[in-house]
This record gives C-alpha cells, sequence and structure tokens, in this order.
C-alpha cells in the first residue's frame, strides 16, 4: 500500500519538484498540492494524507497553525506532519514541536534522504537529525513556556523503556535500537508506544523533548556566533 503524500509550499517549483521525485518512487504518491496551511488543512481533510510535507513560512494561515489543525483534528488522528525547515535559523521549530510536528527537514534535503525522511515518519518514527537535535531541543528548552511536563515525567517509565527512550533521543531508529539491545523492531516501537503514552505525548518528537528536558540526555549549548567589528 502506498504511502499517501501531501506536499504544503508557496514554492511551486520546490513543491513540483518533490511531487516528481515522491511520484517515481514505488511505495509513495502524491495526493495533493497545497500553496499555504489554510489549503493544507482542508486539503488534508479531503485526502487523509499518511504524511503532510510542511513548509513553516507559508502567505495567509502559515505552516504552523495548519500542523496544529491537522494533529488536533481527531479526523486525521492517522496523518504525520514532516516540517521543513532549516535548523539554525528557523526560530518557528520550537512552535511546531509544541504543535504536533513529527520530524524536521532542511529544505536542501537530497533526494533519497527526502524519501527516507517520509517513510520513517509514515512508520511513526520521530524525525529528529542527530546532527541538529541536540541544539534544537537545547534552544527549545531555553524558555519555560516550551516545557511539555514536569522534569521527573520520565520516572513512571521503567528501566527499559527509559534505555529506548534515550536512544530515540539520540536519534537511532527503531531498527537501529533493536540492533543495540537485541531484540526486534516491533519490541522497541512497543516499548516506544507504552512510554509515549506513560508521559502523555502525541508522538516521539515531543518524546524526545522530554528526553532532554529531564535530564535523561543532555542537549549540547547553542552555539555562539561570532561577531565581526
Amino acid at each position: 500500500m502506498s504511502i499517501r503524500v501531501l506536499l504544503a509550499d508557496d514554492q511551486a517549483l520546490l513543491a513540483g519538484t518533490f511531487r516528481l521525485l515522491i511520484d517515481s518512487a514505488e511505495d509513495m504518491e502524491v495526493v495533493g498540492i497545497a500553496g499555504n496551511g489554510r489549503e493544507a488543512v482542508e486539503v488534508a481533510r479531503e485526502s487523509a494524507p499518511d504524511v503532510v510535507v510542511m513548509d513553516i513560512r507559508m502567505p495567509g494561515v502559515d505552516g504552523i497553525t495548519a500542523t496544529r489543525e491537522i494533529c488536533a483534528d481527531p479526523t486525521l488522528r492517522a496523518t504525520r506532519v514532516l516540517i521543513l525547515t532549516t535548523f539554525e535559523l528557523d526560530e518557528y521549530v520550537a512552535q511546531a514541536l509544541r504543535a504536533g510536528a513529527s520530524g524536521f527537514l532542511g529544505k536542501d534535503v537530497g533526494p533519497d534522504e527526502l524519501l527516507r525522511s517520509i517513510r520513517a515518519v509514515a512508520a511513526g518514527d520521530a524525525l529528529l537529525s542527530p546532527t541538529a537535535t541536540r541544539a534544537l531541543i537545547a534552544r527549545f528548552l531555553a524558555r519555560p513556556e516550551n516545557h511539555l511536563h514536569p522534569a521527573e515525567s520520565l520516572q513512571v517509565l521503567t528501566a527499559r523503556e527509559r534505555e529506548v527512550v534515550a536512544m530515540v533521543a539520540e536519534g537511532l531508529s527503531n531498527e537501529e535500537i533493536a540492533e543495540k539491545m537485541s531484540v526486534s523492531p516491533l519490541t522497541v516501537r512497543t516499548h516506544v508506544q507504552r512510554a509515549m503514552s506513560k508521559v502523555g505525548v502525541q508522538n516521539r518528537a515531543q518524546l524526545v523533548v522530554i528526553a532532554f528536558q529531564s535530564g535523561l540526555v543532555r542537549p549540547e549549548p547553542p552555539r555562539r556566533r561570532d561577531r565581526h567589528p
């Protein structure tokens, strides 16, 4: 069964390029293209895509508002949102996390990475690039209003569940975690789902935030930018 993808981007050339790439994959199909957030919500409700590839900066209703509406819609419970962004510059990533986005991807993404990312998000995995996650989460947690739950929330988890959550926060996939733990990917998925349920979060991305917030994993401090005279 094909992964149904909705593209939401006001740059027609980029959306068209992504459409050609996604439609060329045997396991995917583009079911719609939206030029702004309002259209994205409307088309999502009409087509019930598995994944929405969502730009943040769009005219009218932006990608954050659209993500919030899609993730809050009970009829779109199975729909995941993959945000297109620039990790180092996009100040709205934190808001997208709170809105329920399942992952983040740079707009300069290569063809193979885009397809892998869509597959990962469709499978229920969080997509938080290991090269960007720590700096992203550090910025996110720098503001108290971005804390999702009390820091002690992970105390409700078993030792094995905390171990799995820590590896999820490091950016490992279910398959990679399964290999490290010598268990099946299904077992890993079960641990993750139980952890999400116990902590009370919507998706793996938010579970990652709590892993950093609780101190289970330590974020790197944001890099200082050199100032030239």
